[in-house]
């Protein structure tokens, strides 16, 4: 067999180790085999179902519990993407190490003693923690620059929240009346009217996006859907 024979020989050898090393790592015990996909791509930014999960878990994203679930946080995720877009073109201030020390804790204290097993099954280290954290302050200052922290409402918002809410204004079976719920109701009604002006932006930024959700499929052994 000629040297060079030989050399080709070993090289294939050395590939198929590579290969069966990574194999095995994908394998559980029990031999079921793990499997990420991606969920969404915004502007060609894969989204995964492990992001998913780990920002339910670390509560990144707001996501009822329930069989629809997954889909809603996978929606807040894009929104999160499309914002984080939009902060890369127009920098706010840098969040101080202070508040993303803040930030990361509280992250960290929503997923209490189970915070090795969900770094464990997510992948997210320490480092991808305060990643996310500083990405949180950033999109807070860069809403609260373009958008403001207060809304100015009419008194007739005010007066429609008020009616239209009776709930969040009963006490003890009785509905207070206006004049002493009206510092409340003008608080939710500006706070209502944000949100709003919010999500409208939100909607338009995804209708000029790029936003692929690809169609669940079963995944050959071996490879990550996408």
């Amino acid at each position: 067999m000629s040297a060079r024979h030989v050399v080709a020989r070993r090289s294939r050898r050395r590939r198929w180790l590579v290969v069966a090393t990574m194999m095995v790592w994908l394998l559980p015990v029990g031999g079921q085999q793990l499997l990420d996909r991606v969920v969404a791509r915004v502007n060609g930014y894969a989204i995964t179902l492990t992001d998913v999960n780990a920002a339910v878990e670390l509560g990144v994203v707001d996501a009822p519990a329930g069989e629809d679930r997954q889909a809603a946080a996978t929606e807040r995720l894009i929104e999160r993407q499309l914002v984080l877009g939009e902060v890369a073109r127009f920098v706010p201030p840098e969040p101080d190490a202070a508040a993303v020390d803040r930030e990361v804790a509280r992250m960290i204290g929503r997923v209490g003693p189970r915070l090795a097993a969900v770094m464990a099954s997510t992948g997210v280290d320490e480092a991808r923690i305060r990643e996310v954290a500083r990405d949180t302050l950033r999109i807070q200052a860069y809403l609260d620059q373009r958008f403001g922290t207060t809304v100015q409402v009419s008194a007739e918002e005010v007066v429609r929240y008020y009616r239209a809410h009776p709930d969040e204004f009963t006490r003890d079976g009785m509905l207070l009346p206006f004049e002493e719920a009206e510092p409340l109701a003008r608080r939710r009604a500006a706070a209502e009217r944000h949100a709003a002006t919010i999500a409208q932006w939100l909607r338009d930024l995804r209708a000029r996006a790029e936003v692929v959700e690809p169609k669940t499929t079963t995944a050959p052994p071996g490879r990550t859907q996408s």
